[in-house]
C-alpha cells in the first residue's frame, strides 16, 4: 500500500501564499485520481482538489481560482499551490486517493491569521 506524507504548512497572513506536497512511498502512477483534503476544527474534513492521471483537474467552489494541483507521476509528488488565502481555508491538510481510502496520513497544518 502507497504510504502518504504531507508537508507545507505554516502560518501564513491573509493573501499570503503556501505550496503544499505529498510524497508517496511508491508509484502513483496507476492511481487514477489524487485529491488533497482539509479538515477545519469542529468540521468535516472536505475535498478540496483533484487530479487524474492524465492532468485533468476538479476543485472545491470554495479554492477555484486560488489553488492549483499538480503531480509528477515520475517523483510519485502530488503538490497544492495555495494563493490568495483566506482565514477560512485554515485548516489540517491531507493528501489521498481520490475517492479516499483509509488510512489517512498526519495531515499538514495551514493556519492563516494575521
Amino acid at each position: 500500500q502507497v504510504q502518504l506524507v504531507e508537508s507545507g504548512g505554516g502560518l501564513v497572513q491573509p493573501g499570503g501564499s503556501l505550496r503544499l506536497s505529498c510524497a508517496a512511498s511508491g508509484s502513483i502512477f496507476r492511481i487514477n485520481v489524487m485529491g488533497w483534503y482539509r479538515q477545519a476544527p469542529g468540521k468535516q474534513r472536505e475535498f478540496v482538489a483533484g487530479i487524474a492521471s492524465a492532468g485533468s483537474t476538479s476543485y472545491a467552489d470554495s479554492v477555484k481560482g486560488r489553488f492549483t494541483i499538480s503531480r509528477d507521476n515520475a517523483k510519485n509528488t502530488v503538490d497544492l499551490q495555495m494563493n490568495s488565502l483566506k482565514p477560512e481555508d485554515t485548516a489540517v491538510y491531507y493528501c489521498n486517493r481520490a475517492p479516499p481510502v483509509r488510512p489517512w496520513g498526519q495531515g499538514t497544518q495551514v493556519t492563516v491569521s494575521s
